[in-house]
Protein backbone atom coordinates (compact mmCIF):
# COMPACT_ATOMS: atom_id res chain seq x y z
CA UNK A 1 0.00 0.00 0.00
CA UNK A 2 2.99 2.24 0.40
CA UNK A 3 5.87 3.31 -1.81
CA UNK A 4 9.38 1.91 -1.27
CA UNK A 5 10.79 5.23 -0.04
CA UNK A 6 8.39 5.11 2.84
CA UNK A 7 9.42 2.99 5.72
CA UNK A 8 9.28 -0.76 5.47
CA UNK A 9 6.14 -2.51 6.45
CA UNK A 10 5.46 -6.17 6.43
CA UNK A 11 2.19 -7.87 6.36
CA UNK A 12 0.17 -10.97 6.07
CA UNK A 13 -1.58 -13.02 3.75
CA UNK A 14 -1.75 -16.73 3.33
CA UNK A 15 -0.14 -14.99 2.41
CA UNK A 16 2.20 -12.89 4.21
CA UNK A 17 6.01 -12.98 3.97
CA UNK A 18 8.40 -10.10 4.06
CA UNK A 19 10.23 -7.95 1.59
CA UNK A 20 12.54 -9.30 -1.07
CA UNK A 21 16.15 -10.19 -0.46
CA UNK A 22 17.47 -7.01 -1.99
CA UNK A 23 15.79 -5.18 0.86
CA UNK A 24 17.17 -7.34 3.64
CA UNK A 25 19.95 -6.34 6.03
CA UNK A 26 23.34 -7.38 4.72
CA UNK A 27 26.87 -6.07 4.41
CA UNK A 28 28.00 -3.71 1.66
CA UNK A 29 27.12 -0.28 0.30
CA UNK A 30 24.26 -1.53 -1.91
CA UNK A 31 22.60 -3.23 1.02
CA UNK A 32 23.06 -0.13 3.17
CA UNK A 33 21.30 1.94 0.51
CA UNK A 34 18.45 -0.57 0.33
CA UNK A 35 17.97 -0.41 4.08
CA UNK A 36 17.94 3.37 4.06
CA UNK A 37 15.47 3.47 1.16
CA UNK A 38 13.06 1.08 2.86
CA UNK A 39 13.20 2.26 6.44
CA UNK A 40 13.45 5.99 5.83
CA UNK A 41 10.17 7.66 6.78
CA UNK A 42 8.95 10.36 4.43
CA UNK A 43 5.41 11.39 5.43
CA UNK A 44 5.23 13.95 2.61
CA UNK A 45 5.15 11.21 -0.01
CA UNK A 46 1.52 10.51 -0.96
CA UNK A 47 0.19 7.05 -0.26
CA UNK A 48 -1.08 5.20 -3.36
CA UNK A 49 -4.80 4.57 -3.50
CA UNK A 50 -6.42 1.16 -3.41
CA UNK A 51 -6.46 -1.78 -1.05
CA UNK A 52 -6.83 -1.02 2.62
CA UNK A 53 -5.60 2.48 1.85
CA UNK A 54 -9.27 3.16 1.19
CA UNK A 55 -10.58 3.25 4.75
CA UNK A 56 -14.31 3.63 5.11
CA UNK A 57 -15.26 6.24 7.66
CA UNK A 58 -18.08 5.77 10.17
CA UNK A 59 -21.55 6.48 8.87
CA UNK A 60 -23.97 8.26 11.15
CA UNK A 61 -27.04 6.32 10.11
CA UNK A 62 -28.26 3.17 11.79
CA UNK A 63 -28.42 -0.30 10.30
CA UNK A 64 -30.53 -0.60 7.19
CA UNK A 65 -31.53 -2.98 4.45
CA UNK A 66 -28.85 -2.71 1.79
CA UNK A 67 -30.60 -4.02 -1.28
CA UNK A 68 -32.45 -7.03 -2.58
CA UNK A 69 -31.78 -10.05 -4.74
CA UNK A 70 -33.69 -13.19 -5.52
CA UNK A 71 -32.57 -16.57 -4.28
CA UNK A 72 -32.97 -19.80 -6.21
CA UNK A 73 -36.32 -20.62 -4.68
CA UNK A 74 -37.38 -17.85 -2.32
CA UNK A 75 -37.02 -14.12 -2.47
CA UNK A 76 -34.54 -12.69 0.00
CA UNK A 77 -32.97 -9.38 0.85
CA UNK A 78 -29.33 -8.44 1.41
CA UNK A 79 -29.24 -7.15 4.97
CA UNK A 80 -26.52 -6.79 7.57
CA UNK A 81 -26.32 -10.06 9.47
CA UNK A 82 -27.67 -8.69 12.77
CA UNK A 83 -30.88 -7.61 10.99
CA UNK A 84 -31.72 -11.18 10.04
CA UNK A 85 -33.29 -13.52 12.60
CA UNK A 86 -31.15 -16.68 12.80
CA UNK A 87 -34.19 -18.77 13.71
CA UNK A 88 -36.51 -20.03 11.01
CA UNK A 89 -39.17 -21.31 13.39
CA UNK A 90 -39.63 -18.59 16.00
CA UNK A 91 -38.66 -15.03 16.86
CA UNK A 92 -35.26 -14.85 18.58
CA UNK A 93 -35.08 -12.74 21.72
CA UNK A 94 -32.02 -10.46 22.16
CA UNK A 95 -29.14 -11.91 24.22
CA UNK A 96 -30.65 -15.40 24.32
CA UNK A 97 -28.44 -16.85 21.58
CA UNK A 98 -24.74 -17.09 20.82
CA UNK A 99 -24.46 -16.12 17.15
CA UNK A 100 -25.95 -15.76 13.69
CA UNK A 101 -24.50 -18.86 12.07
CA UNK A 102 -22.52 -18.80 8.84
CA UNK A 103 -21.95 -15.92 6.45
CA UNK A 104 -20.71 -16.63 2.94
CA UNK A 105 -18.31 -13.87 1.88
CA UNK A 106 -17.76 -15.15 -1.64
CA UNK A 107 -18.20 -12.69 -4.45
CA UNK A 108 -19.48 -14.24 -7.66
CA UNK A 109 -22.46 -15.31 -9.70
CA UNK A 110 -22.77 -18.99 -8.83
CA UNK A 111 -25.07 -18.40 -5.84
CA UNK A 112 -26.99 -15.42 -4.47
CA UNK A 113 -24.41 -13.23 -2.83
CA UNK A 114 -24.47 -9.76 -1.34
CA UNK A 115 -22.26 -6.75 -1.89
CA UNK A 116 -20.69 -6.45 1.56
CA UNK A 117 -18.91 -9.06 3.65
CA UNK A 118 -21.29 -8.45 6.57
CA UNK A 119 -24.46 -8.92 4.54
CA UNK A 120 -26.47 -12.08 4.11
CA UNK A 121 -29.40 -12.96 1.91
CA UNK A 122 -32.25 -13.02 4.41
CA UNK A 123 -35.71 -14.44 3.80
CA UNK A 124 -38.30 -11.67 3.80
CA UNK A 125 -40.15 -13.08 6.80
CA UNK A 126 -36.92 -13.11 8.86
CA UNK A 127 -35.81 -9.53 8.14
CA UNK A 128 -35.78 -7.39 11.30
CA UNK A 129 -36.24 -3.68 11.89
CA UNK A 130 -34.05 -3.48 15.01
CA UNK A 131 -30.56 -4.72 15.84
CA UNK A 132 -30.44 -8.23 17.29
CA UNK A 133 -27.61 -8.65 19.80
CA UNK A 134 -26.29 -12.08 20.84
CA UNK A 135 -25.33 -12.86 24.42
CA UNK A 136 -22.24 -10.82 25.48
CA UNK A 137 -19.13 -12.92 26.07
CA UNK A 138 -18.93 -11.94 29.73
CA UNK A 139 -22.34 -13.51 30.32
CA UNK A 140 -21.47 -16.85 28.79
CA UNK A 141 -20.63 -19.70 31.19
CA UNK A 142 -16.99 -20.66 31.76
CA UNK A 143 -15.74 -17.80 29.62
CA UNK A 144 -12.07 -17.01 30.45
CA UNK A 145 -11.26 -13.39 31.21
CA UNK A 146 -8.18 -11.19 31.13
CA UNK A 147 -5.58 -10.58 28.45
CA UNK A 148 -4.96 -12.46 25.24
CA UNK A 149 -8.27 -14.30 24.78
CA UNK A 150 -8.68 -15.27 21.14
CA UNK A 151 -12.27 -15.48 19.90
CA UNK A 152 -11.68 -18.63 17.85
CA UNK A 153 -13.44 -18.39 14.46
CA UNK A 154 -14.69 -14.93 15.39
CA UNK A 155 -17.67 -13.28 17.10
CA UNK A 156 -21.28 -13.28 15.89
CA UNK A 157 -20.80 -15.52 12.85
CA UNK A 158 -18.51 -18.01 11.17
CA UNK A 159 -17.16 -17.67 7.65
CA UNK A 160 -18.33 -20.09 5.01
CA UNK A 161 -16.87 -21.03 1.62
CA UNK A 162 -13.61 -19.27 2.31
CA UNK A 163 -10.00 -20.09 3.01
CA UNK A 164 -8.27 -20.18 6.36
CA UNK A 165 -6.35 -16.98 5.63
CA UNK A 166 -9.24 -14.73 6.74
CA UNK A 167 -9.72 -14.09 10.43
CA UNK A 168 -13.14 -14.09 12.00
CA UNK A 169 -14.69 -10.84 13.17
CA UNK A 170 -13.05 -10.00 16.52
CA UNK A 171 -10.93 -13.17 16.48
CA UNK A 172 -7.72 -11.32 17.41
CA UNK A 173 -9.10 -8.40 19.44
CA UNK A 174 -5.67 -6.91 20.17
CA UNK A 175 -4.77 -6.21 16.52
CA UNK A 176 -4.50 -2.47 15.82
CA UNK A 177 -4.49 -0.60 12.50
CA UNK A 178 -2.36 2.56 12.34
CA UNK A 179 -3.82 5.21 10.03
CA UNK A 180 -2.57 8.57 8.88
CA UNK A 181 -4.56 11.51 10.22
CA UNK A 182 -6.61 13.40 7.68
CA UNK A 183 -6.87 10.82 4.90
CA UNK A 184 -7.09 7.67 7.10
CA UNK A 185 -4.66 5.69 4.94
CA UNK A 186 -3.31 2.54 6.50
CA UNK A 187 0.45 2.14 6.92
CA UNK A 188 1.25 -0.30 9.73
CA UNK A 189 -0.18 -2.50 12.46
CA UNK A 190 0.30 -2.89 16.19
CA UNK A 191 -0.97 -4.67 19.30
CA UNK A 192 -2.99 -3.36 22.23
CA UNK A 193 -1.09 -4.21 25.43
CA UNK A 194 -2.94 -1.78 27.73
CA UNK A 195 -6.22 0.08 27.07
CA UNK A 196 -4.09 3.18 26.47
CA UNK A 197 -0.92 1.67 24.96
CA UNK A 198 -0.19 0.16 21.54
CA UNK A 199 3.04 -1.72 20.85
CA UNK A 200 4.42 -1.56 17.32
CA UNK A 201 7.72 -1.47 15.42
CA UNK A 202 10.05 1.52 15.55
CA UNK A 203 10.50 1.42 11.77
CA UNK A 204 6.77 2.18 11.45
CA UNK A 205 6.81 5.39 13.48
CA UNK A 206 10.36 6.73 13.38
CA UNK A 207 10.37 10.36 12.29
CA UNK A 208 6.63 10.75 12.74
CA UNK A 209 4.90 13.17 15.07
CA UNK A 210 2.25 11.91 17.53
CA UNK A 211 -0.50 13.94 15.90
CA UNK A 212 0.19 12.61 12.41
CA UNK A 213 -1.58 9.27 12.84
CA UNK A 214 -4.23 7.46 14.89
CA UNK A 215 -4.72 3.96 16.26
CA UNK A 216 -7.86 2.03 15.34
CA UNK A 217 -9.07 -0.92 17.43
CA UNK A 218 -11.90 -3.31 16.61
CA UNK A 219 -11.46 -3.10 12.84
CA UNK A 220 -12.23 -6.15 10.69
CA UNK A 221 -13.39 -5.31 7.16
CA UNK A 222 -11.88 -1.97 6.26
CA UNK A 223 -14.36 -1.38 3.45
CA UNK A 224 -17.50 -1.31 5.58
CA UNK A 225 -18.74 0.13 8.86
CA UNK A 226 -21.64 -2.29 9.14
CA UNK A 227 -20.16 -4.65 11.73
CA UNK A 228 -22.42 -4.93 14.79
CA UNK A 229 -19.66 -3.74 17.13
CA UNK A 230 -18.02 -0.54 15.82
CA UNK A 231 -14.32 0.18 15.77
CA UNK A 232 -12.80 2.86 17.98
CA UNK A 233 -10.05 5.37 17.22
CA UNK A 234 -7.67 7.23 19.51
CA UNK A 235 -5.00 9.79 18.73
CA UNK A 236 -1.40 9.19 19.74
CA UNK A 237 -0.15 11.36 22.58
CA UNK A 238 3.42 10.11 22.86
CA UNK A 239 5.81 7.84 20.93
CA UNK A 240 8.45 5.95 22.91
CA UNK A 241 11.16 4.09 20.99
CA UNK A 242 13.71 1.63 22.32
CA UNK A 243 17.04 3.40 23.03
CA UNK A 244 19.02 0.61 21.33
CA UNK A 245 17.11 0.65 18.07
CA UNK A 246 19.45 0.44 15.06
CA UNK A 247 18.13 1.79 11.79
CA UNK A 248 20.66 -0.13 9.70
CA UNK A 249 19.31 -3.58 10.60
CA UNK A 250 16.20 -2.60 12.63
CA UNK A 251 17.55 -4.32 15.75
CA UNK A 252 15.52 -3.68 18.93
CA UNK A 253 12.53 -2.71 16.83
CA UNK A 254 10.27 -1.91 19.81
CA UNK A 255 8.02 1.15 20.10
CA UNK A 256 5.21 2.10 22.46
CA UNK A 257 2.39 4.47 21.56
CA UNK A 258 0.74 6.21 24.50
CA UNK A 259 -2.78 7.16 23.43
CA UNK A 260 -4.65 10.31 24.36
CA UNK A 261 -7.48 8.25 25.86
CA UNK A 262 -7.88 4.54 26.63
CA UNK A 263 -9.94 2.29 24.39
CA UNK A 264 -13.14 0.92 25.87
CA UNK A 265 -12.57 -2.83 26.02
CA UNK A 266 -15.29 -5.15 24.79
CA UNK A 267 -15.94 -8.44 23.01
CA UNK A 268 -13.99 -7.30 19.92
CA UNK A 269 -11.36 -5.08 21.61
CA UNK A 270 -9.00 -6.47 24.24
CA UNK A 271 -5.35 -6.40 25.29
CA UNK A 272 -2.88 -9.17 24.53
CA UNK A 273 -0.70 -10.77 27.20
CA UNK A 274 3.05 -10.16 27.28
CA UNK A 275 5.73 -12.79 27.92
CA UNK A 276 8.01 -12.65 30.92
CA UNK A 277 11.50 -11.24 30.35
CA UNK A 278 13.52 -13.63 28.10
CA UNK A 279 10.67 -16.19 28.02
CA UNK A 280 10.51 -16.86 24.29
CA UNK A 281 8.21 -19.59 22.91
CA UNK A 282 9.74 -23.01 22.21
CA UNK A 283 10.72 -23.88 18.63
CA UNK A 284 7.84 -25.49 16.80
CA UNK A 285 5.17 -23.56 18.71
CA UNK A 286 2.35 -22.69 16.32
CA UNK A 287 1.58 -18.95 16.50
CA UNK A 288 -0.63 -16.53 14.55
CA UNK A 289 0.12 -13.25 12.84
CA UNK A 290 -2.79 -11.00 11.90
CA UNK A 291 -3.22 -7.89 9.78
CA UNK A 292 -4.26 -6.46 6.43
CA UNK A 293 -1.15 -6.85 4.28
CA UNK A 294 -0.40 -7.95 0.75
CA UNK A 295 -0.65 -11.42 -0.73
CA UNK A 296 2.64 -11.06 -2.65
CA UNK A 297 5.47 -8.54 -2.56
CA UNK A 298 5.57 -5.48 -4.78
CA UNK A 299 3.18 -3.55 -6.99
CA UNK A 300 1.34 -6.68 -8.12
CA UNK A 301 0.38 -7.57 -4.56
CA UNK A 302 -3.07 -6.79 -3.24
CA UNK A 303 -3.94 -5.64 0.25
CA UNK A 304 -6.67 -7.41 2.12
CA UNK A 305 -9.83 -5.54 3.04
CA UNK A 306 -10.66 -8.17 5.68
CA UNK A 307 -8.15 -8.88 8.44
CA UNK A 308 -6.11 -11.94 7.57
CA UNK A 309 -4.41 -14.47 9.76
CA UNK A 310 -1.51 -16.82 9.13
CA UNK A 311 -0.31 -19.72 11.29
CA UNK A 312 3.47 -19.72 11.74
CA UNK A 313 5.73 -22.14 13.62
CA UNK A 314 8.53 -20.69 15.75
CA UNK A 315 12.00 -21.48 14.37
CA UNK A 316 14.98 -21.68 16.71
CA UNK A 317 17.56 -18.91 16.38
CA UNK A 318 20.50 -20.94 15.08
CA UNK A 319 18.44 -22.72 12.44
CA UNK A 320 17.01 -19.41 11.30
CA UNK A 321 20.44 -17.78 11.04
CA UNK A 322 21.72 -20.80 9.09
CA UNK A 323 18.86 -20.49 6.60
CA UNK A 324 19.44 -16.76 6.19
CA UNK A 325 23.10 -17.49 5.41
CA UNK A 326 21.96 -19.66 2.52
CA UNK A 327 20.33 -16.64 0.86
CA UNK A 328 21.92 -13.55 -0.69
CA UNK A 329 22.73 -12.38 2.81
CA UNK A 330 25.77 -14.62 2.55
CA UNK A 331 27.54 -17.16 4.78
CA UNK A 332 28.81 -14.55 7.25
CA UNK A 333 25.45 -12.96 8.00
CA UNK A 334 24.84 -12.53 11.74
CA UNK A 335 21.23 -12.30 12.89
CA UNK A 336 20.83 -9.77 15.68
CA UNK A 337 19.85 -11.36 18.98
CA UNK A 338 16.88 -8.99 19.33
CA UNK A 339 15.02 -11.06 16.73
CA UNK A 340 13.16 -14.34 16.85
CA UNK A 341 12.07 -16.27 13.78
CA UNK A 342 8.89 -17.92 12.56
CA UNK A 343 7.56 -19.40 9.35
CA UNK A 344 9.57 -21.14 6.66
CA UNK A 345 6.72 -22.94 4.90
CA UNK A 346 6.39 -21.99 1.25
CA UNK A 347 3.21 -20.07 0.56
CA UNK A 348 2.51 -19.32 4.25
CA UNK A 349 4.21 -16.18 5.50
CA UNK A 350 4.00 -12.51 6.42
CA UNK A 351 4.59 -9.94 3.67
CA UNK A 352 4.60 -6.26 2.71
CA UNK A 353 2.16 -3.91 4.41
CA UNK A 354 2.01 -4.64 8.14
CA UNK A 355 5.17 -3.72 9.97
CA UNK A 356 4.58 -4.09 13.69
CA UNK A 357 1.83 -6.68 13.22
CA UNK A 358 1.56 -9.16 16.10
CA UNK A 359 2.95 -12.67 16.24
CA UNK A 360 0.80 -14.13 19.01
CA UNK A 361 1.63 -17.51 20.56
CA UNK A 362 -0.60 -19.69 22.76
CA UNK A 363 -0.03 -19.93 26.51
CA UNK A 364 -1.72 -21.61 29.44
CA UNK A 365 -4.55 -24.12 29.26
CA UNK A 366 -5.47 -24.84 25.60
CA UNK A 367 -9.20 -24.57 26.35
CA UNK A 368 -8.75 -20.91 27.34
CA UNK A 369 -7.38 -19.95 23.91
CA UNK A 370 -5.07 -17.41 25.56
CA UNK A 371 -2.21 -15.81 23.62
CA UNK A 372 0.83 -13.64 24.31
CA UNK A 373 2.60 -11.16 22.05
CA UNK A 374 5.82 -13.04 21.33
CA UNK A 375 6.94 -11.12 18.25
CA UNK A 376 6.26 -8.24 15.87
CA UNK A 377 6.68 -8.34 12.10
CA UNK A 378 10.08 -6.85 11.27
CA UNK A 379 11.79 -8.10 8.08
CA UNK A 380 12.47 -11.10 5.87
CA UNK A 381 13.63 -12.46 2.54
CA UNK A 382 11.02 -12.40 -0.20
CA UNK A 383 7.41 -13.47 0.33
CA UNK A 384 5.93 -16.92 0.66
CA UNK A 385 9.17 -18.84 0.26
CA UNK A 386 10.74 -21.46 2.53
CA UNK A 387 12.96 -19.10 4.55
CA UNK A 388 11.67 -17.96 7.98
CA UNK A 389 11.03 -14.29 8.70
CA UNK A 390 12.52 -12.18 11.49
CA UNK A 391 10.28 -10.80 14.23
CA UNK A 392 11.18 -8.39 17.02
CA UNK A 393 11.44 -10.64 20.10
CA UNK A 394 9.08 -9.02 22.61
CA UNK A 395 10.29 -11.17 25.52
CA UNK A 396 13.64 -9.36 25.38
CA UNK A 397 11.92 -6.01 25.94
CA UNK A 398 9.49 -6.92 28.74
CA UNK A 399 11.44 -5.11 31.49
CA UNK A 400 11.81 -2.05 29.28
CA UNK A 401 8.06 -2.08 28.57
CA UNK A 402 7.20 -2.34 32.28
CA UNK A 403 9.48 0.56 33.15
CA UNK A 404 8.04 2.81 30.43
CA UNK A 405 4.44 2.17 31.47
CA UNK A 406 5.18 2.78 35.14
CA UNK A 407 6.96 6.03 34.25
CA UNK A 408 3.76 7.16 32.53
CA UNK A 409 1.56 6.23 35.47
CA UNK A 410 0.04 3.18 33.75
CA UNK A 411 -0.56 -0.19 35.36
CA UNK A 412 1.35 -3.21 34.07
CA UNK A 413 -1.21 -5.72 35.32
CA UNK A 414 -3.38 -5.58 32.17
CA UNK A 415 -1.02 -7.71 30.10
CA UNK A 416 0.06 -10.04 32.92
CA UNK A 417 -1.27 -13.59 32.97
Amino acid sequence: MRSRNQFFIVTLSALFAIFNVECAPQAGSIADKNIKDIFNTNPSVPTPSGGIGKIVQPDTGGPSIIGSISGKSNNCQCVVYYMCDPSTNSVTEPETFDGFGEIDIRFGNDDPVCELSVEKCCALNRTLTEVLNPKPLEQRPNRPTGCGIRNVNGLDFTLGSTTDDKSGFGEFPWTIALLRSGNATYFCAGSLIHPQVVMTAVHCVIGQQPGSFVARAGEWDSQTTKERLPYQEQSVQRIITHPNYKSRNVANDFALLILSQPFILGDHINVVCLPQQNASPAPGTSCFSSGWGKDVFGASGKYSAIMKRVPLPVVDFDTCQHQFRGTRLGPKFALDRSFMCAGGQRGVDTCQGDGGAPLACPIGIPSENRYQLSGMVAWGIGCNDDVPAAYANVALARSWIDDRLLENGLAISDYAV
